[in-house]
């Protein structure tokens, strides 16, 4: 009787564990599906004529005294009464839009994927009579990738909606690309434009595996499937038509520029050469000599200015992961513009 106690004892507490576990398991086999079948993620809008009006206010608070304030806000309210008076006794217009987009492009040109969501959401409201202001910091990358990039911002241009790229600190190579794809470009005095030109560069082990008694076999079909190897013995056939590649590539590069800004002498600043904004204006890769913080100030007086972001949901792992990458990214892009160029503050 005693064993049949136990064994009943035993056999309820595996029942009791083996329902804990399918209940866990179903569980997260209940949230993954409901992870999957919600957005990865949203639309973020925010007015900044709002943000810009509470920075005044902060300051006229602290600055000017009590009294004086507030004559400046009872005429600031007189003035509003005047002007919704006067838009009453006629069809009042609507006031013009500016829609901002950030995009920091690192090697792969990660950020495309937001920027494909925010082009594609402001597409929905923009018109004609609106501006489209894109904030870009890249100093290149992937080639597809960027191109990519460039796609979307010519879809803004092909609504007929007017584009402009503010370029604070850089804008080469790819990230030229993209940015001569707009109407108008700003430029930083001291914001590096340009780099006008392709690079690939790779390791080759081959003598260290010669020397070891290492053999390395790539096999292939096709007689360009591979030109260039890491591992194995590289070809002057095979260099040549590695370099014919990027002599092609270039040659896209350069007519992707020129079709889009016609006044460039794209023979001259297409040899890969970087200049500073103010360099820059003289070569006529940028418009104005301006930083979008002064841009922006100065459109807020006459339009609405909302920034729109695409906000993703990232897991614990995928922020840790994104964040060691983006450190990476980070240190080869400042390797890179330091090799590129010896024209900077130690």
């Amino acid at each position: 009787m005693e064993f049949l106690t136990e064994y009943g004892l035993f056999l309820a507490k595996s029942v009791t564990l083996v329902i804990a576990i399918l209940v866990v398991v179903g569980s997260m086999v209940a949230l993954g599906q409901r992870q999957k079948s919600q957005p990865k993620g949203h639309i973020d809008v925010v007015k900044l004529n709002e943000r810009f009006d509470e920075q005044r206010d902060i300051m006229r608070e602290a600055i000017i005294d009590p009294d004086e304030l507030k004559k400046q806000l009872k005429q600031e309210k007189k003035q509003q009464k005047k002007a919704l008076k006067d838009n009453a006794n006629k069809e009042a217009e609507a006031k013009p839009r500016t829609f901002l987009i950030d995009f920091h492009g690192d090697i792969k040109a990660s950020a495309v994927d937001s920027l494909r969501e925010e082009i594609s959401s402001l597409l929905t409201m923009a018109t004609e009579k609106d501006e489209v202001v894109v904030r870009l910091e890249s100093s290149g990358g992937m080639v597809h990738s960027y191109g990519l990039g460039s796609s979307q911002l010519d879809r803004i241009k092909k609504k007929g909606i007017p584009l402009t790229v503010c370029v604070d600190k850089v804008a080469a190579s790819g990230g030229y690309m993209m940015a001569c794809v707009a109407d108008k470009i700003l430029a930083a005095p001291f914001a590096i434009m340009g780099s006008i030109g392709v690079v690939a560069q790779l390791p080759n082990f081959h003598r260290l595996l010669k020397k070891n008694d290492i053999d390395f076999e790539l096999l292939t079909a096709g007689e360009h499937k591979r030109t260039l190897t890491m591992f194995g013995q590289n070809t002057d056939k095979g260099r040549e038509k590695f370099l014919e590649d990027l002599e092609d590539t270039h040659d896209l590069f350069k007519q992707f520029v020129k079709e889009h800004r016609p006044q460039l002498d794209i023979d001259a600043v297409a040899n890969g050469d970087v200049w500073f904004g103010s360099r820059a204006l003289d070569q006529k890769l940028v418009d104005e000599l301006a930083t979008s913080d002064e841009y922006l100030m100065d459109k807020s007086e006459q339009t609405d200015i909302y920034e729109i972001s695409y906000v993703l949901k990232k897991s614990l792992p995928e922020r840790f992961g994104m964040a060691a990458e983006s450190a990476v990214d980070r240190f080869v892009l400042n390797w890179l513009e330091r090799l590129q160029s010896s024209r900077f503050f130690s």
